[in-house]
This record gives structure tokens, sequence and C-alpha cells, in this order.
């Protein structure tokens, strides 16, 4: 499986340390179409999802009053981070740091509810198209009658999730009327099993790990013609509704005044579970930013399933444990063994690179978010802090910077850090995060 002698990644990959992996593969010029499993996608399936959530926002303002402000739009705001950089070890001559604050979305409190909310709502507005509940160009709202959440009660909508994938679908779902089940494995967090159950949404527990849950859930649903089951593994929908994100940050970086160019580089570091909110959003982002924009995932040092999937052969699929690694990890969302085959073939393009981060740095850096910023996420959110390290202070970030022409641009640099949940996670369960990141010595961030 790994011919040759391994290189000194596969020996951190399998010591479970810390390390930094850039894409041979990357190229500067996206093709119009890139082929995901057996399609393919390009700039208008962004531009769709972007249009599908306009059309549905009277409605999702009706469904939920969190929405009524902004009109129903789902979005998170861009933040400089500057003492958060500072605390990270940032200096002038690295670039600026700024947070995409996706753990403050609305509705579900995460990135998926940008993958997750597009998935029911494209389902939903099948049926409504299909049934003459509403049409082509009408007034969403309708949705919201009775006769039409009684149609949409006729159907599931089913998902295998660590947990805020099944937030989102469960919370969307439920909310226009269909009936909904969350497939939850293992290491979900109780208080999101509960926050479901509070929806009138059915959690069907799972004692193994998140591959086993989706698998279970893909089964069930298939024996029901009324279920729509959401594969995070395998949906181009969700990949659709994540790449929404893309023209909504190019709006805000313009607002803020950043510029994106060869001299003015962004480096963007998005954490990743199986792999479909990350390359839904790098997708999105190199649609619209071309190759200025440099996208690296995140993942736990236990549960690098999309470096593993980047390292094996075009027709591997391997799981973290074929590495001799546990999938055990604090950071429940990133708790994956094996990635996406479309996320992991959509990215061999389009991605600059993955690093690995520690446990003990995600508290770390969880704290020092909360106590130089005051941002409130949890642990796996945290794991793109890591990124302008890795980048600008490891002897392989260095080299893969001058190997890109980037390293004179460094001063000019705009790091984007993406924050992917934590709105919504309980003070009884957040303290106990802070504690333990604060109580973390120094070294823990290296």
């Amino acid at each position: 499986m790994h011919p040759g002698s391994p290189t000194p990644v596969q020996d951190r990959l399998r010591a479970a340390q810390p390390c930094l992996w850039t894409n041979p593969g990357r190229q500067a010029e996206v093709p119009p179409r890139l082929s995901v499993g057996t399609g393919s996608v390009g700039v208008e399936d962004m531009q769709a999802a972007v249009a599908r959530f306009g059309r549905f926002a009277g409605l999702l303002a009706e469904l939920f009053p969190e929405l009524q402000a902004s009109g129903g739009v789902i979005e998170s705001p861009l933040l400089p981070t500057p003492a958060l950089g500072q605390a990270l070890g940032m200096d002038a001559d690295a670039g600026a740091l700024w947070v995409k604050c996706d753990h403050l979305l609305p509705v579900a409190g995460s990135v998926k509810a940008r993958g997750g909310i597009h998935e029911v709502l494209e389902f939903a507005e099948k049926l409504a198209l299909q049934h003459g509940l509403v049409a082509p160009g009408g007034d969403y709202r309708q949705l919201a009658t009775p006769t039409a959440r009684t149609l949409l009660g006729r159907y599931q909508v089913a998902v295998g999730s660590t947990g805020n994938l099944g937030l989102s679908i469960g919370v969307a779902a439920s909310a226009l009327g269909f009936r909904a089940a969350v497939h939850m494995s293992a290491d979900a967090k109780e208080w999101k099993k509960e926050r479901l159950r509070q929806r009138g949404v059915e959690v069907v527990e799972h004692t193994g790990d998140y591959e086993q849950a989706v698998a279970a859930g893909r089964a069930q649903a298939a024996s029901d013609p009324f279920c729509h089951f959401v594969d995070d593994e395998r949906s181009l929908s969700l990949l659709q509704g994540y790449s929404a994100a893309a023209p909504a940050l190019q709006r805000q970086l313009a607002q803020a005044g950043i510029t994106v160019d060869a001299t003015h580089p962004l480096f963007v570091y998005l954490p990743c579970g199986v792999g479909g909110a990350p390359a839904g959003i790098g997708f999105g982002l190199r649609q619209v930013l071309g190759p200025q924009v440099h996208c690296f995932f995140a993942e736990p040092v236990q549960s690098p399933c999309f470096l593993a999937q980047m390292l094996a052969g075009p027709h591997d699929h391997p799981s973290v444990y074929d590495w001799g690694l546990t999938n055990q990890t604090e950071a429940d969302g990133l708790a994956v063994p094996r990635a996406s085959l479309l996320a992991a073939s959509l990215m061999h393009p389009l991605l600059s690179g993955v690093f690995t981060v520690q446990d003990a740095t995600l508290f770390q850096h969880l704290a020092w978010a909360h106590d130089t910023e005051g941002l409130r996420i949890e642990p796996s959110a945290a794991a793109g802090f890591s990124g302008p390290g890795m980048l600008t202070g490891t002897p392989e970030g260095r080299a893969w910077l001058r190997a890109q022409g980037l390293e004179a641009h460094l001063p000019r640099a705009t790091h984007l850090a993406w924050t992917t949940g934590g709105l919504f996670v309980p003070e009884a369960e957040y303290h106990p995060f802070l504690q333990r990141g604060r109580a973390q010595p120094q070294a823990a961030s290296a």
C-alpha cells in the first residue's frame, strides 16, 4: 500500500505527530468542470446553490425567528483577530489573521448549516414542484401552509452524523414538516442528541464509529421509498451547499478592504472530518478567487482520514486504522476513519495541503480564541488555528512557500481560519473545554 521508503510525512502520520503535507498535484488553473465520482461540478453548480438559498429566504425567515433580521440569509461574520494572531506567535512579517466565524451560523450553529440545509431545501423544492405546491418562480412561503406540511410529512429525511450535520439536517427537515432521523455514532455528544430530540427528531444511536452510523442509515433508507438519505460521503448537493459560502466570503473580503491577488495571497485553514464541508468550500473559493487562494485542511493526529486518502493510490480507500491510529479525538466532528472519495477526487487538483494537530493544541487554541477575541467555539473548530504556524514556522511550510514564490509576499498575506461549530455548546460542556485549554503547557501548541 505504501511502496518504497516511508516519507517523513508518513512517519509522522503513523506516529500520530503533527505534520504538514503539501499537494504536488495542485493545479493553478481550475478546469470549467471537475470530475467527482460519476459526475462533474462547475461554477454553475455553486451559483445554483446560491440561487436556491435565495428562493427559500422568505420561507426560512418565517420558519426561523433568528433569520428575520437577515431576511432569511444564513451567513456568518468575517473578523480580524490580531490578538489571537499574536497569541499564536504570528509576527507582522507573517501576514494578518482573520476568522470566518461559521461557529456563529444561525439555525444549526455550525458550518453544516450550509450544506445540510441546502440538501433539505433541494429535496423539498423537488417535491413541491412535482406536486404543484409552488410554481416555478413562485412564493416558497407556500411551503409553510398546512397542505404543504401534510405532503412533506409523508417523507423522511435521514442522515448519519457525529453531530453537527445531524443538527443541521434534523432542525431544517423538522421545521419544514418532514419526519427526520439522525443516525449518531458513539462519539456524538449527548447534548447534540438531546437538542435533536427536543425538535422532534428521531435519534438512532449506534455503538460504532461515524462510518458505521452512516452505513446503517444508508441501508435503512434504501428500503424505504419515502426516505431521502443525506449521504455525507457521496452527496453532490451537500458540496454545492457548502460552496455557496465562497461568493459571500468574496463580498466580505472586498468590504473589509482585503485584496487577494498574486502579491496578496490568501491562506484558508479548514477543519476536516469526512471532507465534504471543506471540499465544498475549497471548491467554491477556487472558483471565485482563482489560484491566489490556498486551502489547507486541518485534521486531528488520530483521525487524519483525508491526508491518508491523499497519500493513497487512485484505487485505494484507506482507513486511519490501517495506519495504526485510533480515530479517538475530542474533536467529535472530525472523528472519521475514512475520507469521502467524492471530496478527495474533487480536491486533488484544488487543495494546497493538509496538516494534523494534537487534541491538546485544539483545547489550548480554543482557550486563546476565547481569551483574546471572545470567540466561543468547540474543540474541532480550533483545528485551523495551527495553520499559520505550520506554514510559516516549519521547514516544510517555508520550503513550500519558497517553491510557490510566496515567501516574499507573506507580509501582505491574509491567513483565514474557518471556525466550524460552537454556537449551541451548553455552558456546562464549554467551561471544561476552556479550563482544559488554559491548563495546557505552552509546548502543546508546537
